[in-house]
């Protein structure tokens, strides 16, 4: 990773070069849409696998920039600047084009971006309800999965939507562990496909439903007898700040669902959103341990008996009651195998959090969330409560959210 004032010498120089740009309302490549989002908080304890640490931090903060090309073209370029252990760091979350004149519903994209698997996962997580992704989320996809490859869209022309698409990754976040450097991973580790129905329900309704499959040609563990205490420090808190998957395997499903109700689909004085999704990971065993038949039964006092699926989901109900003011619920849980010397231990995370936010404005938004955390052996985790205060700005131009 390049130092960060190499990395904001590069932005300023970027801004320098475009003194003349507006704000766009309909940006195009001589005047692109210029924005960014100053995510800030404080909180007074940490949450397992997320990106907010206790006490006061800088959060998803976002500078972006996109435009279309021409009449055949749209580019979007997405950078993100965090703060942990005192450093601030700067990545690049989107860098991709989009073809925008393919006949018959279809489109592609390629460079980064993120990916189409889930409800979530394609949105940018300033936009969510709540202050952290769920905790599947965090867990399966490094909270919001985004990598460097190509997608192949289509839209049926049908009278209910109905959309589906296939996408091939570069896969690094998405790898399993391999402290030791001992593994060769393919170099397109990951390959998608994804198919999403929605429709209304009268004036004041609408849903969506998701079918995703993932496939993870370098999730499977690799096992390293001789290392195992260090494997399994590994797994902890070290890497709590990477937006890399925690937990992998070779086949992940998902299935998904949101339902929204405005009064006449008027969203602006009152709206209602319930949302959940399903998250199954499988054949994440060693392929020493997996090419042999195991004893299904428990060996020991522990829950060791043979991992079927790591499994998480969460169902989430938000609800604005008027134009300034909105609150949500939301409970997850995962449930997780974690190996240990010749054996998985079974570990279990439950959330239940509870949001208040107040809105100014479309672009702005402070948040109180309440956050109970329940873990039966999950990395160490006790039970606690936390507490976060965060804010949310968005300056410039902005894209509409998406369903």
């Amino acid at each position: 990773m390049m130092n960060f004032n190499a990395r904001l010498s590069a932005v300023a120089l970027a801004c320098a070069c475009l003194p003349s740009l507006s704000f766009a309302a309909d940006p195009s490549l001589a005047n692109p849409a210029i924005s960014a989002v100053l995510d800030g908080y404080y909180q007074n304890a940490e949450r397992p696998m997320a990106e907010r640490v206790e006490g006061f931090g800088l959060g998803h903060t976002e500078l972006a920039l996109s435009a279309n090309i021409d009449d055949m073209f749209y580019g979007k370029l997405t950078s993100v600047i965090e703060v942990h252990d005192g450093e601030t760091e700067v990545g690049l979350e989107e860098a991709f084009i989009q073809t925008l004149a393919m006949p018959y519903g279809f489109s592609m994209r390629g460079g980064r971006f993120l990916s189409d698997v889930g409800y979530l996962n394609n949105q940018h997580v300033h936009t969510d309800a709540f202050s952290d992704r769920p905790a599947a989320y965090r867990a399966f996809l490094g909270s919001h999965y985004f990598d460097d490859g190509v997608r192949l869209d289509y839209v049926a022309p049908t009278d209910l939507y109905w959309a589906m698409g296939v996408e091939a990754f570069k896969g690094d976040g998405m790898r399993a562990e391999d402290e030791h450097g001992e593994r060769e991973f393919k170099n397109v580790g990951v390959y998608t496909a994804y198919t999403k129905l929605g429709g209304d329900i009268g004036v004041s309704s609408s849903w969506q439903l998701g079918l995703s499959y993932l496939r993870n040609e370098n999730g499977r563990l690799t096992a390293h007898e001789e290392h195992e205490e260090e494997v399994v420090a590994e797994a902890g808190h070290d890497h709590d700040h990477s937006h890399a998957a925690r937990y992998t395997g070779e086949n992940t499903y998902m299935a998904d669902f949101v339902y929204k109700w405005a009064p006449q689909g008027n969203y602006k004085y009152q709206h209602l959103t319930l949302s959940g999704e399903y998250f199954r990971v499988s054949d994440y065993e060693p392929l020493d341990d997996h090419d042999h038949d195991h004893d299904h039964e428990a060996v020991d006092d522990h829950d060791t008996a043979k991992p079927d699926a790591h499994t998480g989901w969460y169902l989430s109900s938000v609800y604005q009651f008027s134009p300034n003011w909105s609150a949500g619920l939301r409970y997850g849980q995962v449930d997780t195998h974690l190996l240990h010397d010749e054996h998985f231990d079974a570990q279990k995370l439950k959330e239940t959090e509870v949001s208040l936010a107040w809105h100014h404005s479309h672009f702005s938004t402070v948040r109180l969330q309440y956050t109970n955390q329940q873990g039966t052996n999950f990395d160490g985790i006790t039970d606690d409560n936390v507490i976060t205060l965060q804010y949310v700005m968005t300056l410039g131009a902005h894209g509409a959210h998406q369903f």
